[in-house]
């Protein structure tokens, strides 16, 4: 792990919870995952894990990265994926879609700004990350040019299996 410290203050999402909280500047932190331009700390003065946006990362003194609208490119829906192609539950390294976690998402086309719903599953119903991912998952879907809401609703019909991994997931886990 790699040891931080803010150099300013910063918005974090507390995980699992999903709470938006600030770490004030000089709070010293250890960087645990950093993957889809997030990273995820560990912040021993506040006593647990939080995430931070790429937006932010100049606030621990990583280059920042572009909101989702700039990267991502194509259609709507190509544009959706990528953008959920970016969260990661903060203990495994392998993005939701790869996962095989999203089981569903839809584009509603309405006046000034499309909606975009997401059903998304976890790996395990105990699994108390999934407030925190599908929080990641909402406000990158927000950032996206022509989106006016998001919706990430998390359901355990079918149950997720390990099957559901795509082949670039079972790789970087080591399972192919």
């Amino acid at each position: 792990m790699e040891r931080v410290e803010f150099t300013r203050d910063c918005p974090a999402t507390q995980i699992p919870s999903g709470e938006t909280v600030t770490i004030e500047k000089d709070t010293e932190a250890y960087v645990t995952q950093a993957l889809g331009g997030a990273y995820t700390l560990q912040v021993p003065s506040l006593g647990g894990l939080y995430r931070i946006t790429g937006q932010n990362a100049d606030a621990i003194g990583k280059e920042p990265t572009a909101p989702a609208e700039t990267v991502a490119d194509g259609d709507l829906e190509q544009q959706v994926w990528t953008a959920l192609k970016t969260c990661y539950d903060p203990e495994i390294p392998v993005n939701i879609v790869d996962l095989g976690l999203v089981y569903d998402m839809r584009i509603d086309a309405e006046g000034d700004g499309s909606t975009i719903s997401v059903k998304m599953t976890l790996t395990a119903p105990g699994c108390g990350m999934g407030t925190s991912i599908a929080a990641d998952a909402r406000l990158k879907l927000l950032d996206l040019p022509g989106v006016a809401a998001a919706n990430v609703d998390i359901v355990w019909d079918p149950p997720w299996t390990p099957q559901m991994i795509s082949p670039a997931g079972r790789e970087r886990l080591g399972m192919a």
